[in-house]
C-alpha cells in the first residue's frame, strides 16, 4: 500500500521532514518513490517557509490510491489540497501526564482489569458500607416495579 508520510531528516534537536510517497512496508527514513514537499516544525505556523508542497503531484498520488498519514492529512488539509480530517477524541489530552496514571489505575479497577492494592483502598474509603446498604433496597424496588407492569 502506498502512503504519503513524513521522512525525518535534519540534525539532533532540529528535525526537518520530507513529505514522500513510499510503500508502507519500507522504514520511515528508508526508500521512497518520490519527494512531494517538506515540513519544518521549528518555524512558526504563520510563515510560508514552514511547509512546501507540490500540489499537482500530491493530487496525482492521492488519485492513484496513496493514503496520507494523520499528520500529513492535517498538513494537506491546512493547505486546502484535501479536506481537513476530523479531530480525534482524546479526553486525556487536557489532563497532566502525572495525573493520567492515577486515573488509569482507578479506571482499570472499575473495569475488572489488573489492579494494585492502592486503588482498592481508595474504593473502600470512598464508599462506606452504609451507603451500599441504602442503594441495594432502592435497586430492588426499581427492579420489582417493572416486573409488575409487565404482567
Amino acid at each position: 500500500m502506498l502512503k504519503l508520510r513524513l521522512s525525518m531528516g535534519g540534525t539532533k534537536k532540529r528535525p526537518v521532514y520530507k513529505i514522500v510517497v513510499a510503500d508502507s512496508r519500507f522504514s520511515r527514513d528508508g526508500r521512497f518513490i518520490e519527494k512531494l514537499g517538506f515540513f519544518n516544525p521549528l518555524i512558526p505556523k504563520d510563515k510560508k517557509e514552514r511547509v512546501g508542497l507540490e500540489a499537482e503531484r500530491i493530487k496525482y498520488w492521492l488519485g492513484q490510491g496513496a493514503q496520507p498519514t494523520t499528520r500529513v492529512a492535517r498538513i494537506l488539509g491546512e493547505n486546502q489540497i484535501m479536506p481537513m480530517p476530523q479531530k480525534g477524541n482524546n479526553p486525556q489530552k487536557a489532563v497532566p501526564k502525572k495525573d493520567r496514571k492515577k486515573e488509569d489505575k482507578s479506571e482499570t479497577s472499575k473495569d475488572g482489569g489488573k489492579t494494585s492494592e492502592a486503588p482498592k483502598e481508595e474504593k473502600k474509603a470512598e464508599a462506606p458500607k452504609e451507603e451500599k446498604k441504602e442503594e441495594a433496597p432502592k435497586e430492588e424496588k426499581k427492579a420489582e416495579a417493572p416486573k409488575e407492569e409487565k404482567k
